[in-house]
This record gives C-alpha cells, sequence and structure tokens, in this order.
C-alpha cells in the first residue's frame, strides 16, 4: 500500500459516554470502508475490544487504533486513522493520549440519553487538544430519541455548534456513509515535513509474546523506516527497528511510515516498562532539539491489598502481576505483608473501576483466588519534627502523638441527573461530606458539581449513586487538592487481636456508624468457637463498638440425674475454667468470606 499524500489523511478518535455507541460505530466504519469482509465480522461485535472482559461488559479499556482506505464522493482515496477510545472516567489517561495523536473527533450523543457526565469531560479534553469536532447523534431509530433537543443540549452544554450534526444509528448502519463525508470535509488533515528529522509521539506500547513489545506511534515528522536507528528520548535508550506497519485491524506491514501517519514498529525492546506514554521517539544520530508535549502520567489515586487466599499461590501472584504490569503502565504494585493475610501486594489504580478489572483479569486470566483489603487512598501526614509522610496504608500510620495533621484528597465532581431524583443525590453528596458548588439545569436534568473527599468516593459512591438515581445519574471527577481533616485509625479487634487487614481511617464524624457496621457483620460471619470472642472496633485505646460471639456449649451435667446441685456446679465451673484457658491460647479462625463482606459493609 503506498501512503497518501498528507492532505488525504485524517485522523480522529470517537469521543462519548460510557454506551453511547463507540465501538459499535468504530464497527460500521471499519466495515464500510471494507476493513475487514462481512464474514470476518460475523458473530463479533465491537471488533475494536479485543480483550474478553471487554466484551462481556460492553466497555473499551484500551483505547485501540486502525486504519482504513475511503474513496471520497470526490474521487479522492482517503486515509483514515481511527482511535477508539474508552468512555469510563477511570480510563481518562488512555483517552488523552489518543487524542494527543489526533487531529479531530467524532463526538457521539445518544439521542435518547443526551449529554452525559463523560460527555463533558472527554470533549473539553479533545477542545484542550485543540480538536475540530464533528457532533454525531447516534440511536436516532429509537423512539425514545429526541434528535432536536439533544442538539439544543450540545449547544447549551458544550457550547459548540451541532446545527449541521450527522444523524446516525451504529447498530442499523443508518446515516454512517455521511459520517465518512463529514470526517473528509470537516476535519483537517495532518501537518508534517517528510524532509525533516524524524520525530514521532509514542501514543501506546503493549506486549506480544512473539514480537516483544509492540509499540503504537503518531510520526509528526521524517520518516519512520525499517532499520533506522531510533532513541527514545524520555528514557535515552537506542533501539534498531525491526518491523513498521499498521492495523486494518490485522497487522500489515510497509516499508516506512511518513509524516501524519499512525502505525507500530517493534524493536527487540523487552519490557514495557522501557517505552513510556507520551515519549518522543527520533533519529539516534542526529536526534530533534527539543521533546513533544507529553500527556500527563497517569496518577494513581485508589490502593488497596491484594492477597492469594491460598498462601501457595504467592509466586503466581508476584508472575501474574508482573505481566499485567507490562500492558497496563498505570497498575502500580508493590509487596506487602499482613499478620492476618499473609505475603500480598499493595496495589494502585486510577479508580474502582480500574481496580476491578485488575482482580477480574488477575482471577480469569492467571486462575487466582484473591482477598482485597479495603480501598483506600493517598492521605499526607505533617509531622510534629516537620516531616511529611504520604501513606495509602492505615498499617504504616505513625504514633499519633507525632501527628500535627492529616491532610486528604478532594475532588471536584460533576453530576448529571434527572430533576426528579435530584434531592436523594444531593442528600447522598452531603452525608458524603460534600460541599455543593454550583447547581445548573440542561433542560429537563440538573447539573451539580460538589467538591467531595475521595475517600468517601472510592468506597461505594458511585453504586449508591446509580441505586438512588434508578441508573439514570452519571458522574465525573477529577482531583482538586489536599484538605486538612479530622481523620482517626480504626481498627478492628477479634479476640483483643488487632485484624490489620481490616483497619482503615475515617473521618472521626463516620467512625462509630463504620465501626458498628464491621462488627455486626463479623458477628454473623465469624462462626461460633468453644470460646466467647469479642469483636471489637477502637480507635486508639478507646472501643466504640462491640459485638460477641457466643461460645458453643457442651451438655457437661448430661450424665447426672438427680442427686445434689452442687456436683452439677462444680462441672459447669470446671467448664468456664477451660473455656478461659482456650480463650487464652486459642485461635480464632476468620474464614475468607468474613474478610469479603467485612469489607464491603458501608453504613
Amino acid at each position: 500500500m503506498t501512503t497518501a499524500p498528507i492532505s488525504n489523511i485524517r485522523n480522529f478518535s470517537i469521543v462519548a459516554h460510557i454506551d453511547h455507541g463507540k465501538s459499535t460505530l468504530a464497527d460500521r466504519l471499519i466495515q464500510m470502508t471494507g476493513g475487514l469482509s462481512d464474514r470476518e465480522m460475523a458473530g463479533k461485535e465491537q471488533v475494536l475490544d479485543s480483550m474478553d472482559i471487554e466484551r462481556e461488559r460492553g466497555i473499551t479499556i484500551k483505547a485501540q487504533t486502525v486504519r482504513l482506505k475511503y474513496r471520497a464522493k470526490d474521487g479522492k482515496d482517503y486515509i483514515f486513522n481511527l482511535m477508539d477510545t474508552p468512555g469510563h472516567v477511570d480510563f481518562a489517561y488512555e483517552v488523552s493520549r489518543s487524542l494527543a495523536a489526533c487531529e479531530g473527533s467524532l463526538l457521539v450523543v445518544d439521542a435518547s440519553q443526551g449529554v452525559e457526565a463523560q460527555t463533558l469531560a472527554n470533549v473539553y479534553q479533545a477542545l484542550d487538544n485543540n480538536h475540530e469536532i464533528v457532533p454525531v447523534l447516534n440511536k436516532v431509530d429509537l423512539p425514545a430519541a429526541e434528535p432536536d433537543k439533544v442538539k439544543q443540549q450540545i449547544e447549551d452544554v458544550i457550547g459548540i455548534d451541532a446545527s449541521d450534526a450527522v444523524m446516525i444509528s451504529a447498530k442499523t448502519g443508518v446515516g454512517v456513509p455521511d459520517v465518512l463525508e463529514a470526517i473528509v470535509t470537516r476535519l483537517p488533515p495532518p501537518k508534517g515535513d517528510r524532509d525533516a528529522t524524524l520525530k514521532a509521539l509514542l501514543v501506546d506500547s503493549w506486549y506480544d509474546v512473539y514480537l516483544g513489545v509492540v509499540v503504537l506511534i503518531r510520526v509528526v515528522d521524517g520518516t519512520m523506516k525499517k532499520g533506522n536507528r531510533i532513541r527514545m528520548m524520555g528514557t535515552g535508550a537506542a533501539y534498531d527497528v525491526e518491523r513498521v506497519g499498521f492495523f486494518t485491524p490485522k497487522m500489515e506491514q510497509v516499508d516506512e511510515l511518513g509524516p501524519g501517519e499512525i502505525g507500530f514498529i517493534t524493536a527487540a525492546i523487552k519490557e514495557v516498562a522501557d517505552t513510556r506514554v507520551g515519549d518522543t521517539i527520533t533519529d539516534d544520530k542526529k536526534p530533534v532539539s527539543e521533546m513533544l508535549p507529553g500527556f500527563k502520567p497517569a496518577i494513581p489515586v485508589v490502593f488497596c491489598g491484594l492477597f492469594p487466599a491460598d498462601a501457595n499461590d504467592f509466586e503466581t501472584l508476584r508472575a501474574a502481576m508482573g505481566k499485567l504490569r507490562l500492558n497496563d503502565a498505570s497498575f502500580s504494585y508493590e509487596m506487602e505483608t499482613s499478620a492476618a493475610l499473609g505475603f500480598g501486594f499493595r496495589c494502585g489504580f486510577l479508580g474502582l473501576l480500574h481496580l476491578e478489572i485488575i482482580q477480574e483479569r488477575l482471577s480469569r486470566e492467571f486462575d487466582l483466588n484473591l482477598i482485597a483489603t479495603a480501598p483506600s487512598v493517598i492521605y499526607k501526614m505533617h509531622l510534629t519534627d516537620g516531616t511529611e509522610l504520604s501513606i495509602h496504608n492505615p498499617v504504616d500510620m505513625p504514633d499519633v502523638v507525632k501527628i500535627a495533621d492529616i491532610e486528604e484528597p478532594w475532588i471536584e465532581a460533576t453530576i448529571l441527573t434527572p430533576d426528579e431524583y435530584l434531592g436523594s443525590v444531593l442528600k447522598l453528596c452531603q452525608d458524603r461530606r460534600g460541599a455543593q458548588k454550583e447547581l445548573t439545569y440542561v433542560g429537563s436534568r440538573a447539573m451539580v458539581k460538589y467538591d467531595l473527599p475521595l475517600n468517601e468516593v472510592v468506597f461505594d459512591f458511585y453504586d449508591r449513586l446509580k441505586s438512588v438515581s434508578k441508573g439514570y445519574a452519571s458522574f465525573d471527577y477529577h482531583l482538586t487538592d489536599y484538605k486538612v481533616a479530622d481523620l482517626v485509625k480504626m481498627q478492628i479487634l477479634v479476640n483483643a487481636e488487632p485484624v490489620d487487614a481490616l483497619s482503615m481511617l475515617v473521618h472521626r464524624t463516620r467512625a462509630e456508624g463504620r465501626g458498628r457496621a464491621m462488627v455486626e457483620k463479623m458477628k454473623e460471619l465469624i462462626p461460633p468457637h468453644m470460646f466467647q470472642i469479642p469483636i471489637q472496633a477502637a480507635i486508639g485505646g478507646k472501643v466504640i463498638a462491640r459485638e460477641t460471639v457466643r461460645a458453643l456449649r457442651k451438655d457437661v451435667t448430661a450424665k447426672c440425674y438427680g442427686g445434689d446441685i452442687t456436683r452439677k456446679r462444680k462441672l459447669l465451673e470446671k467448664q468456664k475454667e477451660g473455656k478461659k484457658k482456650m480463650r487464652q491460647f486459642g485461635k480464632v479462625d476468620i474464614p475468607q468470606e468474613a474478610f469479603i463482606a467485612a469489607l464491603k459493609v458501608d453504613s
């Protein structure tokens, strides 16, 4: 395939809220431009969602790219490089790097649902990258579709002209040819100089068992040829290019990629960690003087401990984590040990969905049975001697006397909800110590902005929001800053022994409620032993809640018929002594389910 002139290349991404039909539209575009034959598409929805888990949940996790050929009405041949991006807030960094490689975006909005919180977040990201935006209204064939109202919404909320939005139904294919024409006529071609020194943006990288690390690149200037010696400017490492090509979604090799093109290279790179997303690739002999502006690195915001249910699986878990890290640079982990759970890892994630996906991939792809501790966020502790610590594991917290104050991260949340659920949504945010910033209306829907502490959100805020709004509210957030808070470390003691996996940092006002809920849950889940087991929630030396698991009793007086009461009493006293002794040395077995259920509990 010869390379097209740069004026005939269009690089674009599809941005939208979750479930508004990005991946389905991508399927139609691939089908209509002949990227895959109908036979290859048969029985397979969302061609670009390659992971099983993406298919099952119907979400996109990894941004994918594909190159399509299209003959426009003006008779010219165009090359489209399409990036299908995730819509979920946890994968916003995937979106940011796809946008950095493109000049335009198709903004897909569901004609029945209208503009959602994530739609806003992703569009603003595209506008920050100076993208030309073409609004596309999807699902216009649904009886509930209100295209005119949604067009008005796009203009009011996002502030872009939607009068000539393309009306389509990605599922049936109606209107999709208009999208192809709009890409040609309304999106700008890339700029770049073929004769300049090689300068390319590293968009993504993943590990392939046969090829080593495959690097997805966008060439800005110069050409990327087979046999070139290239240098990564961020890491300073140099490599010889072995293969150059692009995806149609199948891998196709070419001799070179010119300016404005998106494709892949392999160069015997051993580890994905060596290829930093957002890095600039240049010629090793005559490198360019300045790097391209990379995008912000993904910073983990939620942490939790992952432990194998069976201690013998520890090495398998370590290997599995290493393999996942190969393909997901945003996931970080370090070793930790816990008295209750043994050896495991403390892992950092971009959000709760990311945590869930990683857990599911570990159990599914590596057949591991895991226990996760309560999710926590990064707290900043200012000590009395003037030092500052960042802590995400409550177990590492220094002695209370040494702490001057503790700061916790806050976020700004944007929530869009139908009017009738507004009351319950506001109440949920107030309960989570939120402070309302603004409340505006978008048609019949309310848009609320709230400042919320992140540790109240990571627990189960998203689930609660969906349940109080019957699934209609949508939610997006970004970290703002750290604020001083009155936080305390709450421990759960079972038989006077602290269970480290259950300790957590909570706000003083919420500690008692959270503690009571935890001990009640634990009481139901710990099976009775031969002795009484006290379960307590404590802050420092002060117990704030307590429950007791009753002891199993054996009827020691069964063989005494009639006779003197003192003999029975003596036997019962003897039994009592035995139980006291047992309690001193007895070990309480806390079943696995108890940990999992206790960690899920919320007031």
